[in-house]
């Protein structure tokens, strides 16, 4: 197969994109697209068909829940049914941070097929804030579920090259919509009465979903809830090991590779240098990732950095890299 690249960065260039897109969703295949986090690989949300494909194009085990996305807040009532207090509580979050990078857990109805939920009582929900899955959705005229375009348990796509290198031969296009504004994936909360349990941090921090309700944060290793739960995710084939600021120098400094956040004494065969500042280093983390993958280092060190606002985010990635 061969994978077609079409821009959509103009607003004629994303109408244009958009329709021949949902062209093709009609017709049961599968599209990478852009959002504001990641590149998503795009279907229909409501064939299960489609659905397989995606799941055989990642090589994605069938456990693992696709987000959906959806034009607004009135879908969740469509294809959720969250209790009254619960409905309450995502109608203040849809308000605040929809669209944008949140996705929530809701009770699903029977619409949502199991191949999309992976056979879990709930359905994710995320409006995107970014033009291009916007206007795919508006086209389509119904939701669209999208996971990241990649290959299962690898590092995450920020630009249509960054697709073509993970899946190209295996869809049939990219939209181009250049690259993506915030680089992580969506924090992922179940929204429950009276509480959110995050299930992944993402761009909407723990400090801003705290002003709407309390915030539990799951137990690492506990069933899959949500995607991004596994402990081996977001990973570099090189290995890569996490070196905190009072761990010692490390031996094979000189064979290699070491992503920081902030200046780094040299010694290393290759160096990533991101911001010390979390929003300025999240968009920058996944591509630092890939061009210390394929530079031939024997090992990646990764700087640990604290774990306020979006270094949560950063931190729960690197961690799921480096396991095991």
């Amino acid at each position: 197969m061969r994978t077609r690249r079409l821009a959509a960065q103009s607003a004629r260039e994303v109408a244009l994109a958009a329709g021949e897109a949902a062209s093709l969703l009609r017709s049961g295949d599968v599209v990478a697209v852009p959002t504001e986090t990641v590149y998503g690989l795009a279907c229909d949300a409501l064939n299960a068909e489609a659905a397989t494909k995606v799941f055989a194009a990642k090589e994605r085990p069938a456990f693992d829940p696709l987000i959906v996305h959806v034009a607004d807040v009135s879908w969740i009532g469509k294809l959720a049914q969250p209790g009254a207090t619960a409905a309450r509580l995502a109608q203040k979050l849809a308000a605040e941070f929809w669209p944008g990078p949140l996705t929530m857990i809701f009770p699903a109805q029977d619409v949502v097929s199991d191949m999309v939920r992976a056979g879990l009582p709930t359905v994710a929900l995320r409006c995107s804030a970014h033009p291009v899955m916007a206007a795919l959705v508006s086209a389509l005229a119904g939701p669209v579920a999208a996971p990241s375009a990649n290959r299962f348990g690898r590092i995450s796509p920020v630009t249509a090259e960054d697709v073509v290198e993970e899946l190209g031969g295996r869809i049939p296009l990219v939209l181009d919509g250049g690259p993506c504004r915030h680089g992580l994936e969506s924090t992922i909360v179940a929204v429950e009465d009276g509480r959110l349990v995050l299930l992944r941090p993402g761009p909407v921090t723990v400090e801003e979903l705290e002003k709407f309700a309390p915030v539990e944060r799951a137990a690492r290793g506990g069933p899959v809830a949500a995607p991004g739960m596994l402990e081996s995710h977001y990973a570099p084939r090189t290995p890569l090991r996490l070196w905190s600021d009072d761990a010692a120098w490390p031996e094979d400094a000189s064979t290699s590779g070491v992503l920081a956040f902030g200046p780094v004494d040299a010694g290393f065969a290759a160096a990533e240098i991101l911001p010390s500042d979390p929003t300025e280093a999240a968009p920058l983390l996944f591509g630092a990732l890939r061009r210390l993958d394929a530079c031939g280092v024997a090992r990646i060190y990764a700087r640990t950095t604290p774990e306020s606002g979006l270094g949560m985010a950063i931190m729960d990635r690197l961690r799921r890299a480096a396991h095991g």
